[in-house]
C-alpha cells in the first residue's frame, strides 16, 4: 500500500513537472473551445499515443505542415485523412486489434502513417530494422506472427521468404489503400514493440510501454529544450528507439517533421539549413560523416541558419567528436543515453559536453540513477561498477520466451533480482548491461559492457578505454577493440582500426599508443586494419560481422 501511495504521488509530481516543461516549451497555452474540443475527442478515442497526437493536431493547427519529406509536404488534416483511409484499408485486409503489423520503410510519410493507421484500428506496431537480412525477417515474422508487412518497395525481395500468411504492402500501394468498413470509435490500445540493436545477434523484440501520463515529457525537456511548433529534422531511423522518441516528442509539439530517406552529409546540412529547423535528431556516426566532408562544403553549412538543437543517441558519442562537432557548429549539441529496454539514462548539455567531452551526462528529473559493486550495492563516486536506472517508461519486456531477463534491483532492500517485465513499474531499477562511474559533478561515465569486460592473464579488462585511446588519435578514423580466445591467457583484446586516408600506421604503432597509456594486458595482440567498420542504422558497430583474428 505504501509503495502503492509512493508510486502514485511521483506520477502526480511527474505530471505536474510536464504541464510547467510544456508551458516553458509553447504547448500548453490557450486554444479556441471549438479546437480544444477536438483534441480532448482524440485523446479520449485514442490515450496517449502518435495516433492521437496527430488527431489533436489535426483539430488545434489542420493547416499546419505536419511532415516534410522527398515527396513533398503534407498538413495535418491531410495526413488525418489518409490513414483513416490506410486504416480502413489494412482492416479490409484482416488486421484487427492486437493483431501485429510490421513496419519496414526508411524515414519519409508511409513510416509515420502506418504507425498512426495502427493506432487507429488498435493493432501492434512492429518497427522492423531496415538492415535486417531475408532470414532474420523471416525469422521476426514468424515468431512475431506479422499479420501484414507495410515495407519500401526497395526491401520486397527480402520479404519474399516470408509466412503465406502474411501480407505485404509496399510503401507506393499505401497512397491508395482505402477500404469500406467504418474505424471503431474506440479501437483497443496496441503496443509498440521495438527490435533490439541485434549486433551480437538476431534481434529481439521488446514491447514499448503505453504512456499512461506525460511525465516522460517533462524528463527529456528538463535538458533539451525543445519549442513548440517549431521544424524538426529526424535524421535518426523512425523505426529505432531514438527516432521513435523523437517523433512522439515532435508530435507532443506540434512540430513539421522533416525526413529523408537516405542520410548524405552535404543534404543533411542543407536540409537543416533550408527548412530552418529549429532542432534535429541524430545518431552520432552522422556527425561524424559530417565534419568528414570537404572543406569547401562544409565552411558555409549552416551559415543562414543554425539549428539551436542537434541531440544525438543510439550509440555512444567520442569525446572528440563532441568537442569537434561544438568548435565548428556552436554548443548546440546534446547526449542522450538509453536502450530499448530502459529508454533513457541520463542527457548531456553542451555545458557538460565541454566540461567532460566523454561523458553520458547526468540523470534528469524524475530519473534515479545508480552505480553498484559486485555485492549490488552503490558504490562511491568515482568507483566503477553497474548501470541502473528507474524512470517513467521501462519497457514491458521481450516478446521471445526464454531470453535472458534484464537485471533487477530492488533499493528498499538492497538485494537484486532478476525480471523481464513490470520491474520499473513495481520500484525496481533496470540494468542496462553498462559499466560506468559518476564523478564528483555527478555526471556518468561509462566504461564498456559489463559482458564485454575480459579475463586475460588473470587481469579484467575492459575494452572501452583502449577503444577510446585508439579512436582519439588524428590518424584513427574509427576504431572496435573486442575479446577473443586465446590458449594461453584465456581471452585477449582485438583491435579492428579504420586510418585517415593518408595516414600511415603499423599494429606496432596501435600497441605502441595503448602500452604508454595503459596496463600490459589492455594491450591489443591483434590489430586489423578496415576500410570500415560494420555498423548497423544507428552506428553500433555489430561485433559479429568483424573479421575473426588468429
Amino acid at each position: 500500500m505504501v509503495e502503492g501511495a509512493r508510486a502514485g504521488a511521483e506520477q502526480v509530481l511527474g505530471s505536474a513537472r510536464a504541464v510547467v516543461a510544456l508551458t516553458r516549451s509553447g504547448v500548453v497555452r490557450p486554444v479556441r473551445p471549438d479546437r480544444l474540443l477536438g483534441m480532448l475527442a482524440g485523446l479520449v478515442r485514442y490515450g496517449l499515443t502518435i495516433t492521437a497526437g496527430y488527431a489533436a493536431g489535426a483539430a488545434r493547427h489542420p493547416h499546419r505542415t505536419a511532415i516534410v519529406d522527398d515527396d513533398g509536404a503534407l498538413t495535418f488534416a491531410t495526413l488525418s485523412t489518409w490513414t483513416d483511409a490506410v486504416a480502413r484499408g489494412l482492416a479490409d485486409g484482416g488486421l484487427g486489434p492486437r493483431a501485429r503489423l510490421g513496419v519496414l520503410c526508411r524515414n519519409h510519410r508511409g513510416a509515420i502513417a502506418a504507425q498512426v493507421a495502427a493506432g487507429k484500428i488498435g493493432a501492434d506496431a512492429v518497427l522492423l530494422n531496415t538492415g535486417l537480412s531475408a532470414g532474420q525477417l523471416r525469422e521476426v515474422a514468424g515468431e512475431l506472427d506479422l499479420h501484414t508487412v507495410i515495407a519500401d518497395e526497395e526491401f520486397r525481395p527480402a520479404l519474399e521468404g516470408l509466412p503465406a500468411h502474411c501480407r505485404v504492402v509496399t510503401d507506393a500501394e499505401l497512397a491508395d489503400l482505402d477500404g469500406p468498413g467504418p474505424l471503431p470509435r474506440r479501437p483497443t490500445a496496441g503496443h509498440t514493440i521495438v527490435l533490439t540493436s541485434g549486433t551480437t545477434g538476431t534481434p529481439k523484440g521488446a514491447r514499448r510501454p503505453p504512456l499512461h501520463s506525460i511525465s516522460p515529457a517533462a524528463a527529456i525537456l528538463s535538458t533539451i529544450p525543445l519549442r513548440a511548433g517549431e521544424p524538426v529534422l529526424i535524421a535518426a531511423p523512425l523505426l529505432h528507439t531514438w527516432g521513435l522518441a523523437a517523433l512522439q516528442l515532435a508530435v507532443l509539439h506540434g512540430a513539421p517533421i522533416v525526413l529523408a530517406r537516405k542520410f548524405t552529409p552535404a543534404e543533411f546540412l542543407r536540409t537543416a539549413q533550408d527548412h530552418r529547423v529549429d532542432a534535429v535528431f541524430a545518431v552520432p556516426v552522422m556527425l561524424q560523416r559530417v565534419l568528414e566532408l570537404p572543406g569547401d562544403e562544409l565552411a558555409p553549412a549552416w551559415s543562414r541558419h543554425r539549428p539551436r538543437i542537434v541531440a544525438v543517441s543510439g550509440s555512444a558519442l567520442p569525446a572528440a567528436l563532441a568537442t569537434t562537432f561544438m568548435d565548428r557548429f556552436g554548443d548546440v549539441l546534446y547526449n542522450l543515453y538509453g536502450s530499448t529496454e530502459v529508454s533513457w539514462v541520463s542527457i548531456a548539455g553542451p555545458a557538460d559536453l565541454r566540461a567532460a567531452p566523454g561523458t553520458a551526462g547526468r540523470a534528469p528529473v524524475g530519473t534515479r540513477l545508480v552505480i553498484l559493486g559486485d555485492d549490488d550495492r552503490p558504490v562511491p563516486r568515482g568507483q566503477e561498477g553497474r548501470v541502473f536506472v528507474r524512470n517513467d517508461m521501462p519497457f514491458e519486456g521481450y516478446t521471445r520466451e526464454g531470453v535472458d531477463p534484464v537485471p533487477v534491483w530492488h533499493d528498499n532492500a538492497a538485494r537484486r533480482s532478476r525480471a523481464s517485465s513490470g520491474a520499473g513499474r513495481s520500484g525496481g531499477m533496470l540494468g542496462t548491461g553498462d559499466i560506468g562511474r559518476l564523478d564528483e559533478h555527478g555526471l556518468l561515465h561509462l566504461t564498456g559492457r559489463a559482458d564485454d569486460m575480459i579475463v586475460s592473464g588473470g587481469e579484467n579488462v575492459h575494452p572501452g578505454p583502449v577503444e577510446d585511446l585508439i579512436a582519439a588519435r588524428p590518424e584513427v578514423r574509427e576504431a572496435a577493440v573486442t575479446g577473443v580466445d586465446d590458449e594461453q591467457y584465456g581471452q585477449r583484446l582485438a583491435a579492428y582500426v579504420v586510418l585517415e586516408p593518408g595516414a600511415r600506421v603499423d599494429a606496432d604503432d596501435v600497441r605502441g599508443w595503448v602500452r604508454a597509456e595503459l596496463s600490459r594486458f589492455a594491450v591489443p595482440r591483434d590489430v586489423e586494419f578496415l576500410d570500415a567498420l560494420p555498423r548497423n542504422a544507428t552506428g553500433k558497430i555489430v561485433h559479429r560481422e568483424l573479421p575473426r583474428t588468429g
